[in-house]
Order: C-alpha cells, then structure tokens, then sequence
C-alpha cells in the first residue's frame, strides 16, 4: 500500500492539498539515530483495487474446504455452516465492491506520517467556520466504513434536521494495523500511542481546540486521551465507557455472583459483565496468538466468520451484524448484508486480519473499569451494548462528566447500526462546550 500510496497525479496534489495545512517536516531522534519524518498531509489515492484482486478473491470463497454442519441447533458452537454458505454463494457471485470503493472516493482522503507510521484519514470540513472539530475512532472488526454514516449528520446537521451551531469538522483516521494505514513493524501501537498519534494529528490539522469520539477499541483510546490530556483536547465522548469500580471488575473477572448492596441498574451491569467474560474466547487468542491466525488472511470465509462471530453466541455485539445478513436495504440506517461485507471485504483487500488483531496483544491494561480520567467526558448508552453502564458507575469513574444520556436504540456498533442517533447524542453531548 505504500507504493501505492506515493504514485499521485501533480494536479490532484495541487488541489487537494489546497484545503489543507501542511506541517513542516519534522525530526525524530534516538539515541543512536536522527530519523527524518516528512509530517505533511498528502492526498490519499483514490481507492480501486485490480479485478485480479477482485477475481482471486471470489475464486477463493468458491474454492472453501467446508467443515460439516454444527451438532447442535443454535449458535453455541459459532457461526453456522448454512449462515455462512449462504453468505459465501452471495459474497462470490452477486456483491459488487466497487459500490463501496466509489463510497469512499467521494470524501476527502489524507495520508500523514506519525511516529514512524503512515496514518490514512478521512477529514471533512463544515461549511460553518465556527464547526466544532472532532477526531472519530473506529475499533475491531471495524474500520472507517462504521462511521461514514455520521460524515453528513455531523458536518451539515441542517440537512438532517439538526441546527447550524451543531456541525462538526469530521476527522476519520484509520488506526495503524488497520485499512489504509500503515501496518506497524514492530511493537509499541496500543491505544496509549495513538492516543498520542490522534492529538500530533489534530494539531497537525491546524486545530488547537478538538474533542474526540471513540466506541470498541477507540473508546479505549478516548480515554488514553483523557489520561493524557494534551492541550486543546476540550472534551472525550464514549459509547463505551470503561466506569466499573475496581472492586466491581476484580469480581467480575473473577465470575463471582453480584455483589450485595447493588442498585438494579448495577446488579443488571454485573450480569452483562459475566456474560461478556465469558465468551472471550476469541479475543483471547488475539490477545495471545495473534500470528498464528493465517487463516485470516488465507481464507476469506474463516475471515469473515472470524468476524461475524464475536464469540457471544449471538448475542450483543454480534446480534446487529448477524441480522444484518437478512437484510438487503434499510431506510432508516440498520446495517445490512452488503455493508457487513464492505468491510469484512475492505479487511481481506487490505490483508489486515492479522495486523489488526495484534492490538488485542499490544494492549496490557484493564478493559471496561475506571482509568482515572479527569477531563470533561460525554457518555451515551446503547442498549445493546456489551453492558450499559449505570449512571452511579459513570459518575465516579468521570468525575467531570458533562453529558450522560441512554440512547433509545443500537448497540456495539452504533455509529454503523443508528447514524442518526448517534449523531443527535454527538451533537446534545458536547454542546455546552461550543
């Protein structure tokens, strides 16, 4: 992809660039070594991939070695033989990704160095000068494809029924690992150093003032970002935020019954941790193994099934993306079955189901307890989320929380699932700080 990258038409560079500041090349130092980063913002390429790559890939699916049916009749064993051949007949012989290639190559695309890395972001400017600008995370399986739902709520909010003093400049990176940014080679990439990366690239953009958005991996993130609290960060939001209580997470992991004393929505929070903890089967062999997982990047069918499953026998997160494969269109922004294999499709082309599963292995720390931030944050609850947070939880772990509102729909993947709410909660949660 880098190669790819760097071939660029003088005009398209001319012109693209136009709209954006450039940074100045910058130097970083080691002990031994002084390394020369070229910290501009170039102009991203548009995205096609060769018919070759789009006929090998099909080739692939049509050439899968089955395993015989599941010996049961749900989905405790994982993702079911008919789910997928069904998917698999579709994915080889009607779906079309060059719809999604010419979704993407409609908005502004940018490449930048950071830390060594290159970073492959989306950057959309309101036409209202007084925007607000927000840096928006994806997480795993996702990719940027979860949040371009949100590029046209965010920016032009008029148009989709919310008020001028609501836009938004949109800033969509791809995290390292993942899609169209560079893959690390060597270790050091968890959430703590893009939380570091995010703020270079922000600043990098000429703004001084900025909140930030994360779900999944980047909520972890955002709250990185929170502990760090650089200059010019006003304000994280998180759709999943890590507030249990140190006691809370200890007997969580532990699978021990609900404490005594718990509120309802608490005593609800516990069980949906110990239902989470449970089925972490898969994430564990990335937080483990992550390079052992080559049929992810052999078998565009064990990818795929890799993604869909979640290993939550088809409960939340993965309740809204199997439905979707029953899906063919939805009017009011539910997934369906082609955007589903937009980006498991954009994961196989890009060859990252490995890459990006190493950050289950980079990441040491805690997942859904307290971290200690102490900057204004934002919380939405989804209803579908792995567990909703109760709002005595959120307030302890935040104790500069600005916003806390529960979403009416939507689940893990809500920017993708519910657009339209997710961009109402965006707007309504940071807006005592325009």
């Amino acid at each position: 992809m880098t190669k790819f990258m760097k071939t660029l038409a003088a005009a398209a560079v001319t012109t693209m660039l136009s709209t954006t500041a450039i940074a100045p090349v910058a130097y970083a130092t080691t002990a031994t070594t002084t390394i020369r980063e070229d910290t501009s913002i170039r102009p991203f390429p548009k995205i096609h991939y060769s018919q070759k790559a789009l006929n090998d890939l099909r080739k692939r699916i049509l050439a899968t070695q089955w395993p015989e049916k599941e010996t049961v009749s749900d989905t405790s064993q994982g993702v079911p033989l008919a789910t997928m051949q069904e998917l698999a007949r579709y994915w080889a012989k009607d779906y079309d990704w060059r719809k999604v290639e010419a979704k993407l190559n409609g908005l502004p695309q940018f490449v930048t160095t950071i830390d060594g890395e290159e970073i492959h972001f989306i950057h959309i400017r309101s036409k209202n000068p007084n925007a607000l600008p927000v840096i928006i995370n994806h997480g795993w399986p996702g990719s940027i494809i979860e949040q371009i739902k949100l590029v046209g709520p965010l920016t032009d909010p008029v148009a989709y029924g919310g008020k001028a003093e609501d836009s938004f400049d949109v800033v969509i990176p791809s995290m390292p690992g993942y899609g169209f940014s560079g893959k690390p080679t060597a270790t050091g990439w968890g959430p703590e150093r893009m939380a570091k990366a995010w703020d270079v690239l922000m600043k990098r953009l000429g703004y001084q003032r900025y909140v930030a958005q994360g779900g999944d991996w980047g909520a972890f993130v955002v709250d990185q970002m929170g502990l760090q609290a650089p200059p010019g960060l006003l304000a994280v939001h998180t759709n999943m935020p890590g507030v249990v209580p140190a006691d809370i997470d200890k007997a969580t992991l532990a699978g021990d019954p609900p404490p005594s004393g718990l509120s309802g929505e608490e005593k609800r929070a516990y069980e949906q941790l110990l239902y989470t903890y449970k089925h972490v089967a898969i994430y564990k062999t990335m937080a483990e193994r992550p390079q052992t997982l080559y049929g992810l990047a052999d078998s565009p069918v064990a990818l795929a099934a890799y993604m869909l499953d979640h290993g939550d026998n088809g409960s939340q997160p993965a309740v809204a993306v199997t439905e979707a494969l029953g899906r063919r269109e939805s009017a009011t922004g539910e997934l369906t079955r082609d955007e589903i294999l937009d980006n498991i499709t954009l994961y196989w082309l890009t060859n990252t189901g490995v890459s990006a599963s190493r950050l289950y292995w980079e990441y040491k720390g805690g997942f859904f307890n307290a971290k200690g931030v102490k900057i204004p944050v934002a919380v939405s609850v989804f209803p579908g989320e792995q567990y909703e947070a109760p709002r005595s939880w959120t307030e302890r772990a935040y104790p500069d929380l600005i916003y806390y509102h529960h979403a009416e729909k939507g689940g893990h993947f809500a920017a993708w699932e519910q657009p339209m709410i997710f961009a109402r909660e965006l707007r309504a949660a940071f807006r005592s700080l325009r």
